[in-house]
């Protein structure tokens, strides 16, 4: 429902994604044949323009929800006053933000690695954080598919996520390697495959 590009740089201006459509486009598309069962909206916590962003955020759920619709939020800490946007405890705020603001699921970047526990280890604190609304992590950047199964597997079983948002790991492949880490990625979030059962998937 909103969208920016990412020309302006964060340290030239606080991110603001503004409002793009309102629900009625929506409701047509519906009525006119296109199965949309849901809405996404980005909020950068943090910017300061995150005010509006909440106000069109949970407006949008509102009448979202009452069109029988369920609601993704894209929530990122990111602006000046953000020194860390991976902190651990920053996600878990936006987590809870999410679950305040009566979304379905929320979609938040997993945290940076500690000396003192893992990403999956304190993704655990934004699981908790987001309650009801189902928590699933960005993809990241593409990464080996051994390497991304085992990310994902211990977002899940370690950290509380109920699944994955993955971009960049599936489509900067070839066709024939996307198909088969998208099979691999079902496999563990909707089957409990352990890594070593979706990496066989994978290689065929």
């Amino acid at each position: 429902m909103n969208s920016k590009t990412n020309l302006v740089k964060t340290d030239q201006s606080d991110p603001y994604s503004p409002q793009l459509y309102d629900l009625e486009a929506v409701l047509l598309m519906r009525d006119n044949g296109v199965n949309v069962v849901g809405i996404g909206y980005t909020i950068y916590l943090g910017s300061e323009y995150e005010a509006q962003m909440m106000m069109e955020a949970g407006d949008l759920i509102a009448q979202a929800h009452a069109e029988g619709l369920i609601v993704v939020l894209w929530i990122y800490p990111r602006g000046k006053a953000v020194k860390d946007e991976k902190a651990a405890d920053l996600i878990a705020g936006a987590a809870g933000v999410a679950l305040c603001l009566g979304a379905d699921f929320v979609k938040v970047n997993p945290p940076s690695p500690t000396d003192n526990a893992t990403s999956a280890e304190l993704l655990k604190q934004a699981s908790a954080a987001s309650g009801r609304c189902g928590l699933v992590c960005a993809g990241g950047s593409t990464v080996d598919a051994q390497t991304f199964l085992s990310q994902l597997y211990d977002q899940i079983h370690i950290g509380g996520a109920c699944g994955n948002a993955t971009g960049r790991n599936i489509h900067q492949r070839s066709l024939d390697e996307a198909a088969r880490l998208t099979k691999a990625i079902s496999a563990i979030t909707f089957d409990d495959a352990t890594v070593e059962e979706a990496l066989a998937i994978f290689n065929g």
